[in-house]
């Protein structure tokens, strides 16, 4: 009878001990690693903060630079018709090795090369194909062939009229003025060649102010 009291005694104890170690590893052991959620993002915006010219001959902007630019006037797939000339403006200056190779506000002209009207079908896209083929750069025209990349929504080009093409002293300042720059439009993708294309059955509406990215397809000489 004893030996089966010691032996019920020894059970308890070294169950007591089992759950003490299960308590002790529960209190000890780390709860979730929270992680930071990541804060980049694709870029949306056009800047209108000074740009340097990609590496090339001094006064050669080359083929393959970006350079943003603004519509003077509204252009709509419903109305557009090909070979219909437009203007644009720089954005913000573009720099090369210190200095203002093309200052804020240089004319940039361009051609409606296609356009495709919605029509009434919901699956009937409007499209237009834009093509830039002249820029003004402190009153010397260049011929240059580019095509857009990116379209973006602006705050209008109030100011502008007064600013624009004043000289490069002041193509920083034109750059600013000229109304601020909100994001990629939305229901517009831009395809091969500079066409820029509804995602939905309606028309392509550009207004006035609306910033256009575009590419240079050959190398400009502005020096």
């Amino acid at each position: 009878m004893n030996r089966l009291i010691r032996m019920a005694t020894l059970a308890a104890a070294l169950g007591t001990v089992a759950c003490g170690a299960t308590t002790n590893t529960g209190t000890t052991t780390s709860g979730p690693v929270s992680v930071p959620p990541t804060t980049s993002r694709p870029t949306t915006t056009a800047s209108t903060d000074p740009t340097e010219a990609n590496a090339s001959q001094r006064g050669v902007v080359p083929a393959g630079q970006e350079l943003d630019v603004r519509l003077q006037a509204p252009l709509s797939s419903e109305t557009a018709k090909v070979e219909q000339r437009f203007e644009t403006t720089t954005v913000a200056d573009l720099m090369q090795d210190g200095r203002v190779l093309i200052p804020a506000g240089s004319v940039v002209r361009g051609v409606v090369s296609a356009v495709d009207p919605a029509g009434r079908g919901l699956d009937r896209k409007g499209s237009m194909t834009l093509s830039f083929d002249q820029i003004t750069v402190n009153g010397r025209t260049h011929d240059m062939r580019a095509q857009a990349t990116s379209v973006f929504e602006s705050r209008g080009i109030r100011d502008e009229a007064g600013t624009a093409g004043v000289g490069a002293g002041v193509g920083g300042i034109v750059g600013g003025i000229i109304g601020g720059v909100k994001g990629a439009v939305l229901g517009a993708v831009i395809g091969a060649g500079g066409a820029i294309v509804a995602t939905e059955g309606k028309d392509i509406e550009l207004p006035a102010g609306t910033v256009v990215r575009l590419r240079l397809d050959s190398p400009v000489t502005v020096r």
